[in-house]
């Protein structure tokens, strides 16, 4: 796989709203790089016959139904909430200096 380009490397850091100086990115062209390289040599591995898993070792992942139902009034629906003001579910604020 070619080493990646200067360029690749400015447009990449854009993306993630890096803003790298010229020293930054230079050692980033070559570790990328590393990194890519080091990638194409495990995609080069055969996988035939090796079964998809989830996990490395096995683990039972057990499912609840996923049964419908119907509430006749909210406060069955907000009965499991964990803090409630009147009939809202009250969490912690993530935008902007809230509670």
């Amino acid at each position: 796989m070619p080493a990646l380009t200067r360029k690749e490397v400015e447009e990449i850091a854009l993306l993630a709203r890096l803003h790298l100086g010229e020293d930054e990115l230079a050692r980033m062209e070559t570790e990328l790089g590393a990194i890519l390289e080091h990638f194409s040599s495990i995609a080069a591995v055969s996988t035939e016959g090796v079964a998809p898993m989830t996990h490395a070792v096995p683990i039972e992942c057990p499912l609840r139904s996923d049964d419908v139902v119907t509430w006749t009034d909210a406060e069955q629906g907000l009965a499991g909430a964990p803090k409630r003001e009147g009939d809202l579910i009250v969490v912690p604020a993530v935008i902007g200096g809230g509670e």
